[in-house]
């Protein structure tokens, strides 16, 4: 009688704490984004550091290496090319800089605008974050995510 009891309580506390696991699974949370002052800035340190080309380029170079691989015909990889938006990746980088505070980020900002050492070792290319962001990006335009249908 005494194991029936333990076994009960047991079966009560495991359908007492099952749905508890389940709804925390199903609900993300959203990415941290900076406020639109701080995204602003961001992107006067975009433009700065010129990372929207890296973008571009770092993307056009994964669409060739795979067009060379796979023997794409030439349509196929212009479509491929053309799909290439900034706009798509902007949160990535926005999301990478939401960690620092207004006046951090215009310290930044005057470090990039007046030091050229700053340009030429872009502190975006050096985060691992926003490279492995990019890598998967740059996968997703080569798979054909982003060309419209």
């Amino acid at each position: 009688m005494k194991n029936l009891k333990k076994f009960a309580f047991l079966a009560f506390a495991l359908c007492l704490f099952v749905p508890a696991i389940c709804i925390s699974q199903t609900n993300p949370q959203t990415p941290a984004m900076p406020s639109q002052q701080n995204r602003i800035i961001i992107d006067k340190i975009v433009e700065a550091t010129h990372y929207k080309n890296y973008v571009i380029d770092f993307c056009l170079s994964k669409i060739n290496e795979t067009s060379a691989k796979e023997g794409w015909n030439e349509q196929k990889a212009m479509e491929i090319s053309q799909s290439i938006n900034y706009k798509n990746f902007r949160d990535a980088i926005y999301n990478s800089f939401v960690v620092f505070d207004e006046v951090e980020l215009e310290t930044l900002l005057q470090a990039y605008e007046k030091d050229t050492a700053y340009q030429t070792i872009n502190v975006m290319t050096n985060n691992k974050v926003l490279i492995n962001n990019l890598n998967i990006f740059a996968s997703d335009i080569v798979k054909g995510k982003y060309v419209a249908k």
